[in-house]
């Protein structure tokens, strides 16, 4: 119970930060522009702490499940001069691309944060491999440096993880550097095999790559390298979902991810390797939120931003009115779909 206590404490402190980061872009986009801010806010519901500065107002609400940044004639009409709806399309779109920037930011910086704490920096270049290796066998050489998987780009060692581990026969196409050639390899063979030690839970190739000696440009390098893994990653699930491959009951809220900090959490025995941990999760969460806040769906900013293109494109305003009924109707649609997914993952929990 004390530990379930604080895994909540954690997921509030993460989400936060992330909602914060999120609204501040926003906020301070929407300041150097000169629109008017009203309130901005961490948080939903009741408020439990107030603030009046200047012509904002700042508070923090009980609900740690999202936030806002109020801005004057958002979602309506206004003659202020400073009103959002009274500004440049371009300023409009700027403001509201902002929170997304800062979250991808965010990201970027969590992940070089990640990457500096590491002990090692992992290649993408094979360096041994184990007795009779299928890969080998297949064409395989020490020192290949893999470029390319099943026709996917590698940016790093957890590229070739995620392809390999969920490759369904075990055969995949390769495209390496070889003698500073591209070399297409096809029917390469591969073997994995469950780690000795169970408590890593890791899966161990017929192979292993190399590691990097860590230097401030080899920690930048590999950083970005993890980040467009990650986006990617995020991009391809979302892809994934829309197709069905995903079904229902493998959505997550925010009691998932709860629980999904603490899993995460739980297996790791240092402190050190409890913080990378939660760095990791909190870098793919925030690239996450960034990504998905830029589709062009009703309630997000991308839905917005695509409102204001079609201004751009009709050389006319949409009616306020009409705007806030769609987003209204996508935000009751997001609600519901968080409370659905919220119940599915307390019930996991239950059947646990």
């Amino acid at each position: 119970e004390k530990e379930f206590c604080m895994n909540i404490i954690i997921a509030v402190i993460v989400f936060g930060i992330i909602i914060a980061v999120h609204e501040f872009g926003h906020f301070i986009v929407a300041k150097k522009c000169g629109i008017k801010v009203n309130e901005f806010s961490i948080g939903m519901g009741p408020a439990i702490f107030k603030r009046q500065k200047g012509e904002t107002l700042y508070s923090l609400r009980l609900f740690p499940i999202g936030g806002f940044c109020a801005m004057e004639g958002e979602d309506g009409d206004s003659s202020d001069e400073r009103a959002f709806g009274n500004k440049p399309i371009p300023q409009r779109i700027a403001v509201l691309v902002a929170g997304a920037f800062m979250n991808l930011l965010l990201g970027l910086l969590l992940v070089v944060l990640l990457t500096s704490m590491s002990e090692r920096l992992i290649s993408t270049k094979i360096a041994t491999f184990s007795d009779n290796a299928s890969s080998q066998q297949s064409g395989l050489k020490v020192d290949d440096n893999i470029l390319k998987i099943n026709g996917m780009r590698i940016f790093d060692a957890n590229d070739i993880m995620y392809v390999l581990t969920t490759d369904t026969d075990g055969i995949v196409s390769m495209q390496v550097e070889r003698d500073g050639k591209k070399v297409n390899l096809d029917n390469v063979k591969f073997e994995l095999k469950p780690a000795t030690d169970s408590s890593k839970q890791q899966i161990v190739f017929d192979f292993k790559v190399y590691s990097v000696k860590k230097t401030p440009i080899s920690v930048i390098e590999h950083s970005f390298k993890s980040y467009a893994s990650y986006a990617r990653l995020i991009w391809i699930s979302l892809i994934d979902l829309i197709r069905g491959k995903y079904g229902f009951n493998d959505l997550t809220g925010p009691v998932g991810i709860v629980s999904a900090i603490g899993s995460t959490i739980s297996v790791q025995v240092s402190l050190i390797d409890k913080i990378r941990s939660l760095l990791s999760l909190g870098a793919f969460i925030t690239i996450n939120v960034g990504i998905f806040n830029l589709l062009p769906l009703p309630a997000l900013d991308g839905g917005r931003i695509f409102c204001r293109l079609i201004e751009a494109v009709i050389r006319k305003k949409i009616k306020p009115e009409v705007e806030a009924i769609i987003h209204f109707a996508g935000l009751a649609l997001l609600i519901l779909l968080m409370v659905a997914v919220t119940f599915n993952d307390v019930a996991k929990l239950i059947v646990k």
